[in-house]
């Protein structure tokens, strides 16, 4: 979306009402305006909420953010465009949506075969990744931050079977990320679509698969519903982590305590959410297996070959767009490899023998 766009978008909302002055600084107070990627309903729009609802509580009401679902103010996949442009203060959403602006950004959401939640999170953190994060956002006039983590995906819903790689040849295939990607090289015909579109297309074979988030949100939205045929694992995002995208203006205007508040409270909303969708995702699993009409079964093992095999080259073409890209890419795999030794011995190796 261009800027001229955005301001046009804006000056629509403002005529409906709504309005997008530059945050209101008075007596000490701040109200700031978030755009989100999500639609009404459990999980996703709740976290951003709950975010501006733990930054407000925290900065004892100094700092109000005012929370808007996919739509109410930009059209969906356009909130990075409307933060970058002064539009709106800062954006909810998947990070990966905005692929156009560098697909090096996927490494702070979700990579094939690549960081679980707790690696994701340990990377970020103490690693390096929110350096190379910032570097990445300071091209766009964004700061990110991790605010939200879903936790492990599925490897999504399917009308019909799926028993070889030959199977995805031809198939029409909602999904975001280097999957898609993957998925296009298999043959498939691959399309984003906000979560408003999604069941719908399914419904009405616009579509012949999809991925959206795991089975708590599947559930919800209905996907059960209407295909038979839920696989595992999501190689694709083994986690599918969200950003809280700052226009870069405003995060300078803030002092020093006031930044590491946010920081910390979109730290405590990773960690709160991801409980959240754990437990969730537990209870809907075990609903999905007791109505006897989802059939919830594993990708092949040629398949998930076929897989890991064309993501190391999806992956690694990502690293090779520019110079910061090139270190993320670099980054991202050396603290995997780091990670990986510990993840096997200290939960991998527990897991495996807890119900023996």
């Amino acid at each position: 979306m261009r800027r001229r766009d955005i301001l046009k978008a804006g000056g629509l909302a403002a005529g409906a009402g709504i309005a997008f002055p530059a945050p209101a600084i008075g007596q000490g107070l701040r109200r700031l305006t978030m755009v989100t990627d999500w639609p009404e309903g459990p999980g996703l729009l709740p976290s951003a909420q709950r975010l501006a609802e733990t930054v407000r509580r925290s900065s004892d009401g100094r700092i109000r953010i005012e929370v808007t679902p996919s739509g109410a103010i930009v059209r969906p996949f356009e909130t990075f465009d409307a933060v970058q442009a002064g539009v709106a203060d800062m954006f909810h959403s998947h990070i990966g949506y905005f692929e156009q602006k560098s697909l090096a950004l996927h490494f702070f959401s979700g990579v094939p075969f690549g960081l679980t939640a707790n690696e994701l999170f340990a990377w970020v953190r103490f690693g390096g990744g929110q350096e190379l994060w910032d570097a990445l956002g300071e091209r766009f006039n964004i700061k990110p931050l991790l605010a939200c983590c879903t936790g492990p995906q599925m490897g999504g819903w399917y009308l019909n079977e799926i028993n070889a790689p030959e199977d995805i040849r031809g198939l029409r295939y909602r999904m975001a990320g280097y999957g898609a990607e993957v998925y296009r090289r298999l043959g498939a015909t691959v399309v984003l679509l906000p979560a408003s579109e999604i069941l719908q297309s399914l419904r009405s074979g616009a579509i012949d698969a999809c991925e959206w988030v795991g089975p708590w949100l599947d559930s919800v939205m209905g996907l059960n519903e209407v295909a038979p045929y839920y696989y595992y694992p999501g190689w694709h995002e083994p986690c599918a982590s969200l950003a809280l995208g700052i226009n870069l203006d405003i995060w300078k205007s803030f002092n020093a305590t006031d930044r590491a508040l946010i920081e910390t409270a979109a730290a405590s909303e990773f960690v709160v959410s991801l409980a959240e969708f754990n437990a969730n995702n537990a209870q809907a699993l075990r609903r999905l297996r007791a109505n006897g009409r989802t059939r919830i079964q594993p990708f092949g093992a040629a398949i998930v070959a076929k897989f890991a095999k064309i993501s190391e080259d999806v992956v690694a073409e990502a690293g090779e767009a520019g110079d910061l890209e090139g270190r993320i890419y670099q980054s991202y795999l050396s603290f995997r490899d780091r990670a990986r030794d510990w993840s096997d011995i200290g939960e991998g190796s527990y897991l495996a023998i807890r119900d023996n």
